[in-house]
């Protein structure tokens, strides 16, 4: 036997969000898991408002202890805010049944948990070792470089990509597939906030504020358990582009044009973290599945973080990959177009359509109605809950999004 070559049922690439749930998962059905992840935890990554739907994975992986002693900070919603109009939503009154609370959380902090958490269900986690190559097939051939340099090969059964905006197999495999949506960046840092009780501010919540004179721009504003929140703006470039100095001088710039941002910021210790930028985010793939290998999460596909909703996809993904590879244990034959491509891709659909309304100002345009009618309003809150798949939901069921555009024009007259 070959020493240099090393046999594991499932191979996962990433221990981020999706691979690490994932992993736990197949634990739990008594699979051999190994992970690969190339940086070193805890490393930053973005995406930091996770919604309700999530918690639902979190526990089906065993990892829900794990989350809840880690002191994250609760969330039970969104509050919206453009110019004077405001609104909020209470996750725990929405249409769909499940989970109405979850966490706002530093994603060093909680990928780093989540990963510890599928280490002690059992699975190996190796830090630093890089995929180098990938030959697809059942088994696969997989070609690792150690942190020293030296290289070996697995040959695993399956291979899960986790690998988030690395992107690693559609970048291997050739699957990239242009995204539709339009070239939009953001520009991001943490902050001490320093926002004093009485502020009008919700720390149980995630701030989402429309630009007050661009419907296409918007900030997040994501208060953390530690006094700190996740302030970001997004943005096509040409926007950016309008400001001059730094990316702090001009994040700071476009913060201060919205009144109630500037109001609340005034006292902020800015960039505690280094700023960030992130350009053309939103990606796709030609396919999420091939011989012996899945796509997870954002290795696979990205919209845009309006709603947060890259978590909870990565988990979904996650969900029904290792159903669908508990099933081929078992001695089924599995249709993975069908079985885990085409339900992913139905909420991921769901979300698109709201994400696309967004932009366009007529989403908006319902999130800030005055007088909005309460089931319809509950069952816009699931949505923003993460409940995509929710084929009860009249909007989640009406795939041409009919339903949502005879909405905007109600909103609108």
């Amino acid at each position: 036997m070959n020493p240099q070559v090393e046999r594991t049922e499932i191979l996962v690439i990433g221990a981020g969000p999706a691979g690490s749930v994932a992993a736990a998962m197949l634990r739990r059905q008594g699979r051999q898991v190994l992970i690969l992840e190339r940086q070193a935890f805890p490393r930053f990554s973005i995406g930091e408002s996770l919604l309700p739907q999530s918690m639902e994975y979190i526990e089906a992986a065993g990892l829900l202890q794990d989350v809840v002693q880690a002191g994250f900070q609760y969330k039970n919603g969104a509050a919206f805010v453009r110019s004077e109009a405001t609104t909020e939503f209470d996750f725990r009154d929405k249409f769909s049944p499940g989970w109405g609370t979850t966490y706002q959380v530093q994603r060093a902090d909680f990928d780093d948990v989540l990963a510890r958490g599928a280490e002690r269900m059992g699975a190996t986690l190796r830090f630093g070792d890089e995929v180098l190559s990938v030959q697809p097939g059942r088994p696969a051939q997989v070609q690792v470089r150690r942190p020293d340099g030296s290289e070996y090969t697995i040959e695993a059964g399956f291979i899960l990509d986790a690998s988030g905006f690395a992107r690693l197999l559609p970048r291997l495999l050739d699957l990239e597939s242009p995204s539709n949506f339009p070239v939009r960046g953001a520009i991001f840092c943490h902050v001490r906030d320093h926002i004093p009780a009485g502020a009008g501010f919700d720390r149980n919540k995630i701030l989402i504020t429309t630009h007050p004179e661009h419907v296409d721009v918007w900030y997040w504003t994501i208060p953390f358990s530690n006094g700190c929140c996740s302030l970001g703006v997004v943005a096509e470039p040409s926007f950016f582009a309008r400001y001059p100095g730094t990316d702090l001088e001009k994040l700071q710039a476009i913060v201060g044009e919205d009144p109630n941002l500037a109001r609340l910021l005034g006292n902020a210790e800015w960039a505690v973290l280094p700023v960030r930028t992130i350009t053309g985010y939103s990606a796709n793939v030609s396919s999420l599945w091939g011989e012996g290998y899945a796509l997870l999460g954002n290795a696979g596909e990205f919209l845009d973080p309006v709603f947060s909703s890259g978590v909870t996809i990565a988990f979904k993904s996650a969900q029904l990959a290792s159903d669908c590879l508990a099933r081929e244990h078992a001695g089924e034959t599995v249709d993975w177009e069908q079985d885990f491509s085409v339900p992913l891709r139905a909420g991921v659909k769901t979300f698109r359509r709201f994400v696309e309304a967004w932009y366009a100002g007529g989403f908006q345009k319902i999130i800030y109605h005055p007088d909005p009618q309460p089931e319809v309003r509950r069952m816009i809150s699931s949505i923003l809950a993460g409940y995509a798949w929710d084929t009860n939901n009249p909007y989640v069921a009406d795939a041409s999004g009919r339903r949502l555009r005879v909405l905007e024009e109600l909103c609108s007259a």
